[in-house]
């Protein structure tokens, strides 16, 4: 029998496996439940988030609740959407630096395990990504947004929300007009709307 997923989010909120090379103290930042129908693997916590104790509790995390159609009510509900990172930790300087590598293979099975009503998995960014989607789906990240439609049927690759996003999605706009839409779509299927 496995352990209580309560008792495991403990032992991953208390890890401080890479301790000696943050730049601050570690504060794993996760959120799951049980009954999640919507994983989402995004980069790291920025330094708002590592402040908060709060995923995509930033300028990022209204970007991509926007782009999801989710309210923070249905976006905070751990039965309802699972909030898991590459890196559990803030990496430092501001969040641009790569997730530690030490998090995902640590902590992702025992946490996906536990979750089993997994509907929608949404893959933010390219470390996401390179961790969920084959290799040939992904030679850049814009090609693995663009080919959305030939992901496995659970997965969503999108591009990170950060204010570049602004700048990416003016130089696609097929992003907005053709892969939101689809996005929102599964979205609402996945959460049963």
């Amino acid at each position: 029998m496995s352990e209580p997923l309560e008792a495991l989010l403990d032992r991953v909120r208390a890890c401080s496996r890479c301790a000696d090379s943050l730049p601050h103290a570690p504060r794993p930042i996760v959120q799951a439940g049980r009954g999640a129908r919507i994983l989402i693997v995004g980069q790291a916590p920025g330094s708002r988030v590592h402040a908060s104790g709060m995923a995509w509790d930033d300028d990022s995390g209204d970007r991509l609740r926007g782009w999801l159609a989710l309210d923070r009510e249905t976006f905070y509900d751990p039965e309802q959407v699972a909030l898991v990172p590459m890196g559990l930790c803030y990496p430092g300087n501001g969040g641009d630096l790569p997730p530690r590598r030490e998090c995902a293979p640590l902590w992702h099975a025992p946490l996906l395990a536990q979750m089993e009503n997994l509907k929608l998995t949404l893959l933010v960014g390219q470390y996401a990504q390179a961790a969920y989607l084959p290799r040939a789906m992904r030679p850049s990240l814009t090609a693995a947004v663009r080919a959305h439609a030939q992901a496995p049927q659970d997965r969503f690759p999108l591009p990170h929300p950060a204010w570049r996003s602004r700048l990416w999605m003016a130089r696609h706009p097929w992003f907005e007009a053709e892969v939101l839409p689809v996005l929102q779509a599964k979205v609402a299927q996945a959460l049963g709307r």
